[in-house]
């Protein structure tokens, strides 16, 4: 089945999970930013009465929940953030924690596995802060806030367990070679 470019579209912003510019997917697709714009107008009008609405902006696409679904999604965050970090997200947290910062691939590299639900999870809970990489501008860089201290009871990082022999060998553990943040 051959996808039409609105469906590959919402398939490459529904995986992303968050804003991407619009220069970026035309040059994904190979495409000029006309065509993409088309794409895009024909997804959104896919979208009306659905439960996900496209965000566009002049430089930037996203999928996000329609206005009407609110409640519901307030209602889920409400629920997840009442449980416990788990595993995934400690192991996250604790590699942003270590390296002092991290991007998604780094912290997917050290893990073995897509942490992108532990990710959000911590950026719901306002554990973590998102900002741009210095070194990529098309990547995102992942924090610790203080709330992830108090959380942990230590006032610096440098209190946590063994900081300086993990933090060492977490930055020799070194970084993979190609990093799908973008």
């Amino acid at each position: 089945m051959q996808l039409s470019p609105s469906q590959a579209l919402e398939a490459v912003l529904f995986a992303a999970g968050e804003p991407m510019k619009k220069r970026r997917l035309a040059g994904l697709f190979e495409v000029t930013l006309d065509l993409l714009e088309a794409a895009a107008r024909e997804l959104a009008q896919d979208l009306e009465h659905r439960g996900i609405v496209l965000i566009e902006t002049e430089d930037e696409l996203e999928l996000r929940t329609a206005p009407e679904a609110a409640a519901i999604v307030k209602k889920l965050r409400e629920s997840e953030l009442s449980r416990d970090l788990g595993k995934a997200g400690l192991e996250a947290l604790s590699i942003i924690l270590y390296k002092g910062s991290a991007t998604r691939g780094e912290i997917d590299w050290v893990r073995g596995v897509n942490s992108g639900a532990a990710i959000r999870s911590l950026l719901l809970r306002g554990l973590i802060e998102r900002t741009e990489d210095a070194d990529d501008k098309r990547r995102a860089r992942y924090t610790t806030s203080v709330d992830a201290l108090a959380h942990l009871g230590v006032t610096r990082k440098e209190e946590l367990p063994a900081f300086t022999e993990v933090s060492q060998a977490l930055s020799e553990r070194g970084t993979p070679d190609t990093d799908h943040d973008a």
